[in-house]
């Protein structure tokens, strides 16, 4: 295994570290290797300037200086994008943005859920000892699954408020909990917050909507010194008949609860506490986005756009395998209900399937024609299948999965390759008529698609996809290989002339005919910055996806220590810097919008990319967790997939470079136990 990669062209001023000594071989007896080990490791995250810090359960900002930013959380029926902050004045500033996805609006498009903002204004009115407080002083932050704001609000009052998603009901709530933290006794008076607005009958579905601002309590309150008093704020809309009242403590207290239960499942053990807790939060964020429609369950991608729909790429391709790790029933029912969406549109034509499935699963849409939608399925659906581990649902994806893989070889070109209308970009960057990504996930698809079939006893058509992907895999070589800017890496198209981000591509899916010199390309000046990788040279655009799916290729290509280095960067700067703490979408577009779907790209980057692990039957996977130069261990526990809960746990034998020993535990069954010489993956069987 090749512990480091020194690219050809050093990376931009702010992050290149290339050099003659980066090629470094870990030998633990030597104290000047590991020092050299660990500053390689270490060397671009060690140079951002942390504004969050970590705590036991989450993030903690103390607040010195202006600084704003926003965060999304989600419920069953509710979305919350908080944009929070000290303004310019030390002020805090606040609003929150609601999104009810199932109270739909006209038109009833992809975009149509009702949305409203309710601004800081929109509380009860304070007094203190007669005086009306106009200012928040926000003192600190904190982020573990709800967001909490504490400010001074006069000599010796503190005001906390902690806003959370309801997890199941369409309200948010928000406690503001006063607390006298001076010498004297304070009189504290709040006037009643009583909101409403009835939206208009035409705009709306199903009529007109109720939507409101309360609160549970109003008064004067005399707080002696340490006293404090709490009221609990609402903030909800409905439709007629539908329930209005909630109750508040214990909304906050089933949210809490929630979050815990993430984190009883597939919890990372490493010695990075930054990849650690970034790797919790992307659980939570992957997992929250789930909701319940008319269509069953959905999971969406958010952002104050994308709700109560599903899409082929985040939900089928990048979200849908990883659920069955997580072992989150609704998360594990939203994906098999997309999938369902998705086959009603099978049909005898050969029209394709529609990239979008919106409004409750009551219309498509299909703007950019054919996105290469049908390899993303039939990757998706085979992977989780796998996964997944249950013969039945396994045996009821199956027709979709032929049909996408069919409906994918009816657009075969003479040159061996499948074509495509655009990926999943949709025309923001030029694709061609076959593109570099509607091809690996073909490939992808076929490979996960030959075990799917091999468990199930269809070996007559494991084998003709197996050989399939053979021969695809030597036409994307013929087809795409290509020298571009100086690098003899990949095209993202015929005739391609700049580098794009997705030229990593094959390494997540094991080809590595092009490794040393696409890994250079995408770690280049010309490609990677201090936000991730571009989409394409010469444009300062990136989008998160691409980043993650590099990560994870370059994991897979036994890069260890160069993709960790990367990692480490971009886990970093995600979590404590300027924008927390998920991966996000895009910028510009968008404005970094923390969508759903990214932060499963980042935890698959982990179980994928850094443990290796690849499904290959109900019961069994491939396995190859290499250890960082710096890590003598690692852990991944509470594995749910493959119908299990198991732990896989690595750690490196002494004295020895490529020496490990791989213990695999499960919850009821036998303890496996490997030494492993990191030279090839490791088959399990459960």
């Amino acid at each position: 295994m090749k512990k480091l990669f020194a690219t050809s062209t050093c990376a931009i001023a702010i992050l290149s570290a290339c050099s003659n000594a980066s090629q470094v071989v870990n030998n633990p007896e030597s104290d000047a290797l590991a020092i050299e080990n660990k500053q390689y490791l270490n060397g671009l995250a060690d140079r951002l300037t942390d504004r969050w810090q970590l705590t036991a359960n989450g993030l903690v900002w103390d607040v010195s200086d202006s600084h704003e930013d926003h965060i999304e959380m989600s419920g069953e029926q509710i979305s919350a994008i908080i944009y929070y902050g000290s303004d310019s004045n030390g002020n805090l500033s606040l609003t929150r943005k609601l999104v009810w996805p199932m109270l739909r609006t006209i038109p009833n498009d992809t975009h149509a859920s009702l949305i409203h903002d309710f601004p800081l204004s929109q509380s009860p009115s304070i007094s203190l000892n007669g005086e009306l407080v106009s200012q928040e002083r926000l003192q600190q932050a904190r982020i573990d699954g709800r967001l909490t704001l504490v400010s001074q609000i006069g000599e010796g009052v503190e005001l906390t408020r902690t806003v959370s998603v309801s997890t199941t009901q369409p309200v948010v709530i928000e406690a503001l909990s006063f607390k006298n933290t001076g010498n004297a006794a304070q009189i504290l008076q709040l006037g009643e917050l009583d909101y409403h607005i009835d939206t208009a009958k035409e705009q709306g579905v199903y009529g007109s909507y109720l939507i409101e601002a309360t609160s549970d309590k109003a008064g004067t309150f005399e707080l002696e010194p340490n006293d404090s008093v709490t009221v609990y704020l609402e903030f909800k809309a409905t439709k007629t008949g539908q329930n209005r009242e909630f109750d508040a403590v214990k909304e906050l207290e089933l949210r809490q609860q929630y979050v815990a239960g993430l984190n009883n499942n597939l919890q990372l053990i490493t010695p990075d506490e930054n990849i650690n807790k970034m790797f919790e939060f992307a659980k939570l964020r992957s997992a929250e986005s789930i909701f319940r429609t008319k269509g069953g369950l959905m999971h969406a991608p958010g952002g104050g756009r994308y709700y109560a729909a599903i899409w082929a790429n985040d939900q089928a391709e990048y979200i849908n395998p990883f659920f069955p790790f997580l072992g989150n029933d609704v998360g594990n029912e939203s994906a098999i209900n997309s999938f369902e969406h998705f086959a009603r549109f099978m049909n005898e034509e050969g029209k394709a399937i529609p990239s979008s499935i919106i409004a409750e699963g009551d219309d498509i849409w299909n703007g950019a024609g054919d996105r290469g939608d049908c390899a993303m399925i039939a990757y998706g659906a085979s992977r989780f299948a796998l996964a997944y581990g249950d013969e039945d649902q396994a045996k009821a994806l199956l027709p979709l999965i032929d049909w996408c893989i069919d409906f994918s070889y009816a657009k075969q070109t003479d040159e061996g390759v499948i074509a495509s209308d655009s990926d999943e970009l949709e025309g923001r960057f030029p694709a061609g008529d076959v593109n570099l990504s509607t091809n690996m996930l073909t490939y992808g698809a076929l490979v996960s698609s030959s075990h799917l079939n091999n468990e199930l006893g269809r070996t007559a058509i494991a084998v003709e996809y197996q050989q399939r992907a053979t021969k695809l895999a030597i036409d994307i070589e013929s087809y795409f290989g290509a020298s571009v800017q100086g690098f003899d890496t990949y095209q993202y198209y015929q005739g391609n002339d700049k580098l794009r981000a997705w030229i990593a591509l094959p390494f997540s899916f094991g080809i590595f005919d092009r490794k040393d010199q696409t890994l250079a390309a995408v770690l280049s000046d010309q490609l990677w910055s201090v936000d991730g990788i571009y989409s394409e040279a010469g444009n300062k655009t990136f989008w998160d996806r691409a980043t993650l799916y590099a990560f994870r290729g370059i994991f897979a290509a036994q890069e260890t220590d160069t993709a960790m280095r990367y990692f480490k960067y971009y886990s970093r700067k995600r979590l404590l810097g300027e924008h927390v703490p998920y991966a996000v979408e895009a910028w510009p577009e968008g404005d970094q919008r923390h969508l759903s779907a990214e932060s499963a790209l980042y935890a698959r980057v982990v179980t994928e990319g850094i443990f290796g692990i690849e499904p290959t039957g109900f019961k069994r996977f491939d396995i190859a967790p290499y250890l960082p130069a710096t890590w003598d261990n690692m852990c991944l526990k509470h594995i749910r997939a493959f119908e299990s809960n198991f732990d896989v746990c690595v750690s490196r034998v002494e004295g020895t470079e490529q020496g490990f020993n791989v213990t695999i535990e499960q919850e009821q069954g036998d303890l496996q136990q490997f030494s492993w010489d990191g030279l090839s993956p490791i088959s399990i069987s459960l």
